[in-house]
């Protein structure tokens, strides 16, 4: 991958950008939906959790295109995927995260723009300036204050995807170990070259060990 950076300045904005990246299987989900609790219930801010992709209702569609692992799905080139997620995002920006920053709201995302560094230039073995340059067009150049990446080896987020998702995984579910093992390797390259806006967490730890570690760096964040 590129040695290039891949965040910029936070937007200016009220409102605090949170987002969690990963390989499938690590937690993000369960994390985001503790951590947006505790910041409604014990920092009395406004939370609001999302999802890339298909948080909106044009993103649902493309989802659709991007992860149906049924053999009759359309399939979908490696650039094509790549420009889909890139649409995806920036219906994300537009409906969900802007407004929510700007009326001075937590947001936290499970997946942003790294996901498509990772997947799409990593995995995918795209260019990851082409991939830089699509995803900050999409955003306006918006990035989080804070990543959290919650890393584990691919061989367990495997055992816990097959815990939860059975006989039927997705689309990017269904890769190589390979493709997950140069996904995992570029987010971990990502956090290298941006430790300003990465925190990495061990996610074979607890939940509540996870949770802790959050619930400490969040608070600090609020309270600069």
């Amino acid at each position: 991958m590129t040695e290039q950076k891949s965040t910029s300045a936070p937007a200016p904005y009220p409102g605090i950008f949170l987002t969690f990246e990963g390989i499938d299987g690590v937690g993000k989900t369960t994390q985001v939906q503790l951590l947006a609790k505790w910041i409604r219930e014990e920092l009395g801010r406004e939370a609001i959790t999302t999802f890339e992709p298909g948080d909106t209702l044009l993103g649902r569609s493309i989802r659709t295109l991007l992860l149906n692992p049924e053999p009759t799905a359309a399939p979908v080139s490696a650039r094509a995927e790549a420009l889909l997620y890139a649409a995806d995002r920036a219906q994300h920006v537009h409906e969900v995260i802007l407004p929510g920053l700007k009326r001075g709201a937590v947001v936290i995302s499970d997946r942003y723009i790294d996901s498509s560094l990772a997947y799409q230039a990593g995995g995918r073995e795209l260019s990851s300036e082409q991939i830089l340059d699509m995803s900050r067009l999409a955003t306006g150049d918006v990035w989080p204050v804070r990543t959290y990446l919650l890393d584990m080896s691919v061989e367990q987020s495997h055992r816990r995807v097959a815990q939860v998702r059975g006989e039927q995984p997705d689309r990017l579910e269904e890769e190589s170990a390979s493709f997950h093992e140069r996904t995992r390797q570029a987010f971990l390259k990502l956090a290298q070259k941006n430790p300003e806006r990465y925190l990495v967490i061990d996610a074979t730890q607890s939940i509540e060990q996870i949770q802790a570690q959050l619930r400490d760096d969040v608070r600090k964040l609020v309270e600069q």
